[in-house]
């Protein structure tokens, strides 16, 4: 089975929707043996890379302070959702940002051919986005991140210093528009059937053991 999903490291949905595909490929006993891609998928290409701390509720506003009780409801409900997977979110901290270069490093990590270390990295730079409050625009940032994982510091550097593996971020957007994927998170399994959203986990193992079985039939 082949697994690739879009995603942005600045969609909470993605981090809650990929966690919970994760935890099914474990539940099914398919994780190990199964490739599992992340494609990029910005948001927001456009997006600054001089936001600050406590600014991410403006994308629920538009910067209208009447609607701040209703966004807040919302940043409540995605904080309950995330913790119900174990995860801490801190949305009043988030720095919204451009995320070009996360998704460059991804690639480069990637490039390594150790699936364990890009999943060590794509969780720290959700972590560093959704936990820590801390801007993933930030080359500092993102180089402390990387080496936490294991990469090395002057090959990360020397990447955040280039433009490199931007080609290949923009050609997964446009896969993903010739494919008539228009939001994130969208996995795809098998190039086949299609999954959009952070669906609930029992919709993930449903499809992953029905995927299974036609496998298994086919054999």
């Amino acid at each position: 089975m082949e697994i690739k999903y879009w995603s942005d490291i600045a969609c909470p949905f993605c981090y809650i929707g990929s966690t919970r595909m994760k935890k099914a490929m474990k539940e099914v006993g398919i994780y190990n043996d199964t490739k599992l891609e992340l494609k990029s998928f910005q948001l927001n290409p456009m997006e600054a890379k001089t936001a600050k701390s406590g600014e991410y509720i403006n994308h629920f506003t538009g910067g209208r302070k009447e609607l701040e009780g209703q966004a807040k409801k919302q940043m409540d409900y995605i904080t309950e959702m995330a913790a119900g997977e174990g995860l801490e979110f801190h949305l009043d901290k988030v720095v919204p940002t451009n995320t070009m270069d996360a998704h460059r490093l991804i690639k480069f990590a990637e490039s390594k051919n150790d699936r364990d270390l890009t999943e060590k990295l794509i969780a720290r730079l959700y972590k560093v986005y959704f936990t820590d409050g801390e801007s993933i625009a930030d080359k500092d940032v993102l180089t402390k991140a990387a080496t936490e994982v294991g990469l090395d510091e002057d090959e990360v550097k020397h990447l955040l210093n280039s433009s490199k593996y931007q080609k290949e971020v923009v050609a997964d957007e446009i896969e993903a528009q010739q494919s008539g994927i228009q939001g994130a998170p969208f996995f795809v399994i098998n190039n086949k059937y299609g999954i959009s959203g952070a669906q609930p986990y029992e919709v993930f193992v449903k499809a992953l053991k029905q995927v299974k079985k036609e496998e298994e039939a086919a054999k």
